[in-house]
């Protein structure tokens, strides 16, 4: 890559950066459309995001930032203006750099989780979903759910006044989802997702017990390294069809570039 005063620059800001492939993955999208842009990983620890952003303000050449865990949610308040549906989810997973210095968040992680769903043969119309996670990226894939025709969402988080609050929100944006949350896992569900950070790390734990998985289940995490994570290789180890993050995230490619690029 060659990088001279002419780059635009781009972050993809997380805490810690260690585990994330999106400047690579953006890297890569943008010389194969012929972009002059370049993204660099950015480790902000939660007490410098304030610091970081303002920063960022004035930074000339830089034209946006990628957001993930744990900034998704907090990033809200430190920013000029929302998308509409960035203000329906409550959570943000990439900026724009106007000229004037201002910062437009939007979150793009549903639709791009939808349409690596349906590339990848997953159908969620008409569906039994259940959902584990409700932060910042539970929060888009759930409202992208309700969008995409999902007859019932079933949230489970480990702080549960959260996941009942997000079912709430779903029944009220779209009356013909049933939201529901609980501390007790149902079963019989069509489509199973982990909107958690849970399989990042080799030994994390798996967040729900295997005997969920039918074969006739479809499994989604949105955990895109590493590519292979102890839940989908479960869930294709007992016959179902499983993805990982990365189609979710090479979907969002383009809307990155309309964003950035308007």
């Amino acid at each position: 890559m060659k990088i001279t005063g002419k780059t635009k620059i781009m972050f993809a800001m997380a805490h810690p950066v260690g585990s994330g492939r999106a400047s690579d993955v953006l890297n890569t999208y943008f010389a194969s459309i012929d972009k002059d842009v370049a993204v660099s990983p950015l480790d902000v620890h939660p007490d410098d995001l304030g610091t970081v952003l303002a920063a960022i303000r004035c930074l000339r050449n830089v034209v946006g930032f990628g957001v993930t865990m744990p900034h998704k949610i907090n990033i809200v308040r430190h920013l000029d203006h929302l998308t509409e549906r960035a203000r329906a989810i409550g959570a943000v997973n990439f900026v724009r750099r106007n000229e004037d210095g201002t910062l437009l968040g939007d979150n793009i992680d549903g639709a791009g989780f939808i349409a690596g769903m349906l590339r990848n043969g997953i159908e969620v119309k008409g569906k039994r979903v259940l959902q584990f996670g409700a932060g910042g990226a539970g929060r888009a894939t759930a409202f992208a759910l309700a969008e995409a025709g999902a007859k019932e969402i079933f949230i489970f988080n480990r702080d549960v006044a959260k996941a009942r609050a997000l079912a709430a929100e779903l029944k009220a944006a779209d009356g013909s989802v049933i939201g529901r949350a609980g501390e007790e896992i149902p079963t019989g569900f069509d489509v199973i997702i982990n909107a958690t950070s849970l399989g990042m790390k080799p030994d994390d734990a798996l967040p729900f017990d295997v005997e969920l998985i039918r074969p006739d289940t479809a499994v989604c995490d949105i955990v895109v390294s590493p590519p292979l994570t102890s839940i989908v290789a479960a869930a294709r180890e007992r016959g179902a069809r499983a993805i990982g993050g990365q189609p979710m995230l090479d979907e969002q490619m383009d809307l990155v570039r309309q964003l950035v690029m308007p």
